[in-house]
C-alpha cells in the first residue's frame, strides 16, 4: 500500500479496530494549506463521543493480546514501520509542509527526526529495563520487571505533526500498550499516513487507533474514560493542566509537555557569528511555532552592541513565503488564530516600551495575500516585566534583553513561569558550568541553539512547562509502564531433595 497525499475533496476516515470508518457524526473539515488557504488537503472527520467510545473499545479488548506479544516481536513492527516510512520521507515532507507550513528543508527534518525515534523504539524491544538486586533474605532472587500499563490516550498539537506522534507512539507501543491518538485537527494528514505504515508493518488491529475531531467531543472522553491507564499530551497550558485535574482525579498517569519561554543567554566572550546564527534558527525556524524555539536574547555590555546589530541585520533578511518554494527560509503561523496571537503580541510590545528593530507587521503582496503571514519580528529596550518578557508567544517574535554581568543574566534567564530549554554562548567553560548548574530548565545547551532533541536522550522540562516524566529516550518507553517487584524464593522444601 503506497502512502498518498488527498486529494481537495477526498474524505478520510477514522481508523478504529484495523477499519478506516466513516465518523458518527458523519461531519468532516477541511485540512487548509496555512500558505495559500485556498488549498484543500482533504477533509478529516470531526468526530463524536460515539466515536471516542468506539476507539476505547477496540484498544480495550486489543490489549491483552498485544501486552502479551515479545517485547522483541513488538519492536520488529516498529522497525517494519521505520522502513516503510523512510522509503517516503519526500512524500511525508511534503505532506507536512502542506498541512502545517514548515518550509521544505524543515520539514524533511522533522521527518528524518521521526524516523531516527522508530529507529530507536524499534531497538526498545530488546530491551526490557529490570533489575537484578540483592535481597535480605537468604535463597531468595529478588528483581524488578515492568509491565504495560494498559490503553492509552495520546493527544498531539498541531506544530510538529510527524515528529510528535512518533514519538509518543512508538514508546507507546514498544512497551506492550494499545493506543488511542487524537491529533490535532489543524494537521491530522501526517498521523493518517503514520497510522498507515503501522498498519502495513503489520500491527495487530486495534492496538492502534486514531480519532480526530475537537478536544469537547473527543479528548474529553478520552481523559475521563476508566479504561484509559495514561495520557501523554502536548500543547498549551491551559489545556494541559485542565486534562492532568481530570486525570488526576481518578489517578492515572500524566505526562503533560506545555510552555516554553526559552532564553539564550550570550556572554561578552561568546563567538559571534556562532551566536547569531544558533539565535536565528532557534527563534525563526517553523516560524518560532515550536515549544523550544528561541524567545529572548539576554546579553552583557560588551556584546549587547554588536550582538544586536547582527541580528537586526539577518532578521530583515529572512525570506518569508509558501515553504514549498526554493529559497524560502520561514513560512505562515499555522491559521488566523496563531496570526492573530502573534499581532496582538507584537502591539502589546509596543506598548510596554520595547523598540522594534525589525518586522513587525502582516505580510501583504501576492506571495502573501493568501497565507497567513507575519514579518520575523525583533524588538529590544524589552524589560524583565513585560509581556513579552515573560509571556509565551509561539510565533517569529523575539526579544533582547540587556543584563548587566554573567550572574543578572542568568537572574532574567530564570525570571519566567516556564523551564524548558536555554542556551548560553561564551567560551568560559567556568560560566558554563555555573550556568547548567543554576539554570531552572530541564534541558540546556552551550554553544548550541534552544531547539533539538535526540532520540536516545530524555526531553522535557519544568516549572510551569511540563508535568509528569520526560519524554524520548528510555524514559518515554518507561512512562508506558509500571514497575513490579518480585520476591522468589528457592529454598528447597522438606519433600526436595538437594544435591547442593
Amino acid at each position: 500500500m503506497a502512502l498518498q497525499i488527498p486529494q481537495r475533496d477526498e474524505r478520510r476516515h477514522n481508523l478504529i479496530n484495523g477499519e478506516w470508518v466513516p465518523p458518527r457524526s458523519g461531519l468532516y473539515e477541511p485540512c487548509i494549506n496555512p500558505a495559500d488557504t485556498r488549498e484543500q488537503i482533504g477533509q478529516f472527520p470531526r468526530s463524536n463521543k460515539a466515536d471516542a467510545v468506539t476507539a476505547i473499545d477496540a484498544a480495550h479488548a486489543a490489549f491483552p493480546s498485544w501486552a502479551a506479544t515479545p517485547g522483541p516481536e513488538r519492536g520488529r513492527v516498529i522497525g517494519r514501520a521505520w522502513s516503510i516510512l523512510r522509503s517516503q520521507v519526500d512524500l511525508l515532507a511534503e505532506a507536512l509542509c502542506l498541512e502545517e507550513g514548515k518550509t521544505i528543508a524543515e520539514a524533511k527534518g522533522e521527518v528524518l527526526k521521526g524516523i531516527n525515534l522508530l529507529e530507536f523504539y524499534a531497538g526498545e524491544g530488546l530491551r526490557q529495563h529490570g533489575k537484578t538486586l540483592p535481597g535480605e533474605s537468604r535463597q531468595t532472587l529478588t528483581f524488578t520487571l515492568r509491565q504495560p500499563v494498559g490503553p492509552v490516550a495520546l493527544i498531539t498539537p498541531w506544530n510538529f505533526p510527524f515528529a510528535i506522534p512518533v514519538w509518543k507512539l512508538a514508546p507507546a507501543l514498544v512497551a506492550g500498550c494499545s493506543v488511542v491518538l487524537k491529533p490535532a485537527s489543524l494537521t491530522p494528514l501526517t498521523t493518517h499516513l503514520i497510522a498507515e505504515a503501522f498498519q502495513e508493518a503489520g500491527l495487530p488491529p486495534g492496538v492502534l487507533n486514531v480519532v480526530t475531531g475537537p478536544g469537547s467531543q473527543v479528548g474529553d472522553v478520552i481523559v475521563d474514560d476508566p479504561r484509559i491507564r495514561a495520557i501523554s499530551f502536548t500543547g498549551s497550558n491551559e489545556i494541559g493542566l485542565r486534562l492532568y485535574q481530570r486525570a488526576a482525579a481518578r489517578g492515572v498517569k500524566v505526562t503533560a509537555e506545555m510552555g516554553g519561554k526559552n532564553p539564550v543567554v550570550v556572554l561578552d566572550d561568546a563567538d559571534l557569528d556562532l551566536a547569531v546564527e544558533g539565535i536565528i534558527q532557534g527563534a525563526y525556524g517553523s516560524t518560532g511555532q515550536r515549544c523550544t524555539a528561541t524567545s529572548r536574547v539576554v546579553a552583557t555590555p560588551g556584546i549587547l552592541e554588536k550582538l544586536t546589530e547582527a541580528l537586526t541585520a539577518r532578521v530583515r533578511a529572512i525570506k518569508v513565503g509558501d515553504g514549498r518554494k526554493q529559497g524560502m527560509q520561514m513560512g505562515p503561523a499555522v491559521d488566523a488564530s496563531q496570526l492573530k496571537v502573534d499581532l496582538e503580541a507584537i502591539a502589546a510590545a509596543k506598548r510596554d516600551g520595547g523598540r522594534l528593530l525589525a518586522g513587525g507587521e502582516r505580510l501583504a503582496g501576492p506571495e502573501h495575500e493568501h497565507g497567513f503571514f507575519v514579518a520575523p519580528t525583533l524588538f529590544d529596550h524589552v524589560t524583565p516585566g513585560s509581556s513579552l518578557a515573560r509571556q509565551e508567544v509561539f510565533g517569529p517574535v523575539l526579544a533582547i534583553q540587556a543584563a548587566k554581568d554573567p550572574g543578572h543574566a542568568l537572574h532574567l534567564a530564570n525570571d519566567v513561569e516556564f523551564g524548558l530549554s536555554a542556551s548560553l554562548y561564551t567560551r568560559d567553560y567556568f560560566e558554563a558550568m555555573r550556568f547548567v548548574e543554576k539554570s531552572e530548565v530541564g534541558m540546556v545547551h552551550v554553544n548550541q541553539p534552544t531547539v533539538g532533541g535526540e532520540a536516545q536522550l530524555p526531553f522535557g522540562g519544568i516549572k510551569s512547562t511540563g508535568v509528569g516524566e520526560k519524554e524520548m529516550a528510555e524514559e518515554g518507553a518507561n512512562f508506558f509502564t509500571h514497575l513490579k517487584t518480585v520476591w522468589l524464593d528457592y529454598t528447597a522444601s522438606k519433600r526436595t531433595s538437594s544435591i547442593y
